[in-house]
């Protein structure tokens, strides 16, 4: 009888590990931050369809969820800063944030290569490499691809935690690069797109202050010995 539990146990923890494995992309609370975060898309996109963007509704849509991209891109990367300056602690929504800036990604990038190049692979490659801001762009995008897959507690353990932290550091760069691809698509030195760079400026100083003090204390300690 006992072996019978046993084995019956034994199978119900297999049968509930997928559930597990797939239920690790999302930390408690984040269904209603990923809800409301997709909120902003699902109107744009109405208001697309029922033609309300303006004269040019395929770049007011195109540019609207690039710029959301952006802003979930900076709010991941504010959190930690936050926490430590005695803001609220939302670390448990980082991972949330991040993959809803990756989700605003993918729909900006798909709308350019879809709606505005028609899937053409040779006018894509010659926009890509032509205009500089779309080179800045992709190459942000595709930064952000290896870190959305990985943000999920399996990749962790199988990364080990020190590669996926030296892994997802990466953000930075690409969070730097999207804010330099705005501001090289506006082109004229407008507020908005300046005051992005500036937020991401000083979340990248944050983090490299503290890096710069380890380094100059562990060079300190190589110079005394």
């Amino acid at each position: 009888m006992r072996d019978w539990i046993s084995v019956r146990t034994t199978e119900a923890v297999r049968a509930r590990a997928p559930a597990t494995r797939r239920a690790s992309w999302f930390a408690a609370g984040s269904w209603e931050l990923y809800a409301l975060g997709l909120v902003p898309a699902a109107w744009t996109f109405w208001l697309a369809v029922s033609d309300q963007l303006g004269a040019d509704p395929l770049k007011v849509l195109e540019r609207s969820l690039g710029l959301w991209a952006l802003r979930f891109l900076v709010a991941g990367l504010a959190v930690t800063p936050l926490r430590r300056l005695g803001g609220p602690n939302l670390m448990r929504y980082r991972r949330t944030l991040g993959l809803l800036a990756f989700a605003y990604a993918v729909l900006h990038v798909v709308v350019y290569l879809w709606l505005d190049q028609g899937l053409d692979p040779a006018l894509i490659l010659k926009d890509i490499v032509k205009r500089p801001y779309i080179t800045v762009g992709m190459l942000a995008f595709l930064i952000l691809i290896p870190l959305a897959i990985t943000s999920n507690t399996t990749a962790i353990k199988r990364l080990g935690a020190a590669a996926w932290q030296r892994l997802h550091r990466w953000v930075y760069l690409a969070a730097a690069l999207a804010a330099l691809h705005f501001v090289m698509l506006v082109k004229t030195w407008q507020a908005e797109p300046l005051i992005y760079a500036a937020m991401v400026a000083l979340l990248l100083l944050y983090r490299a202050a503290p890096l710069a003090q380890k380094s100059k204390q562990e060079r300190k300690k190589i110079e005394e010995t």
